[in-house]
């Protein structure tokens, strides 16, 4: 039998939620060889450092989880979510076309306003109302410019059982509050970091040259108070705390209004079997209790 050598993939940012979802399966995938590298091993916004790490190490793939994601601070400090998001993803779409490694990079809903009422497809025109948005669609525009052979993946409403997010958030209250009031006036789609995780090993198994955007987020659409809804339901605190519906809850950064994701690019390049959000929520919240 021939020897097939393994493919070689580095994750930046791997303490966050997606690079942990990735972590968790590597084992499931012997044919690769997954390379973690957090923001103290590998700042993607110090060229000076990632231009000897590649010289040491050869990838065939970079998946960047590397992100600066406080939607709220961006507002105050954007120059810190510019940094990130787009001065470091230039460093590293540079320095993947210099060695020909493939970019995969992780992108938001939060790049579109939100004015329609559709879901978005990758030809929409993205036109961010926000600075973490502004920051994202600046990387994008540094991949499509700088790394040649890139998939950027644009996703929503990140949730895990890693990290700081939504789900955690909410399930932690359902331990010391009476009432939650949560806003109405977002409609998205929840997203399990472990389903997006496993989408990016089938693009990384592939072998597909079908460079470009994708989106992937799981079916359905849902407002904020939907999913807080569902997560005190499965906690079986319905009768303890009274969910309720808000419809102007501040926040300083302006979030789009609608940002549900178009997946059929993604689907019929990759023949995907997405989980309706509900149905990957209740999987993951019963894997993880």
């Amino acid at each position: 039998m021939a020897y097939r050598k393994k493919k070689k993939v580095l994750i930046t940012g791997a303490n966050g939620q997606l690079g942990q979802c990735i972590h968790l399966i590597k084992d499931n995938y012997p044919e690769l060889e997954l390379c973690f590298t957090n923001s103290q091993e590998l700042d993607i916004s110090q060229l000076d450092a990632i231009k000897p790490f590649f010289q040491k190490n050869s990838y065939n793939f970079v998946i960047n989880c590397a992100a600066y994601t406080n939607v709220e601070q961006a507002e105050k400090e954007s120059d810190k979510a510019f940094l990130v998001n787009a001065d470091g993803v230039k460093n590293l779409a540079e320095v993947c076309m210099k060695n020909s490694v493939v970019l995969i990079h992780i992108s938001t809903d939060y790049v579109f306003d939100g004015k329609k009422n559709s879901p978005y497809t990758e030809e929409d025109i993205p036109n961010p109302i926000n600075e973490y948005g502004k920051s994202k669609l600046s990387g994008e525009r540094y991949v499509e410019e700088f790394a040649g052979k890139y998939f950027i993946i644009r996703t929503s409403w990140l949730y895990s059982q890693y990290g700081k997010n939504f789900y955690k958030t909410i399930l932690e209250k359902t331990s010391t509050e009476k009432k939650l009031t949560i806003t109405t006036s977002e409609t998205g789609t929840p997203t399990s970091a472990n389903d997006l995780a496993e989408f990016i090993i089938t693009i990384i198994k592939s072998n597909s040259s079908e460079y470009g955007i994708y989106h992937f987020s799981n079916e359905g659409e849902a407002t904020w108070y939907d999913f807080a809804y569902e997560i005190v339901k499965i906690s079986n605190k319905l009768d303890t705390i009274d969910v309720e519906k808000g419809e102007n809850y501040h926040t300083f950064a302006q979030r789009p209004k609608y940002s549900v994701l178009n997946k059929n690019k993604s689907i019929e390049s990759f023949g995907l079997n997405i989980l309706n959000w509900k149905d990957s929520f209740k999987k993951l919240h019963s894997n993880t209790r």
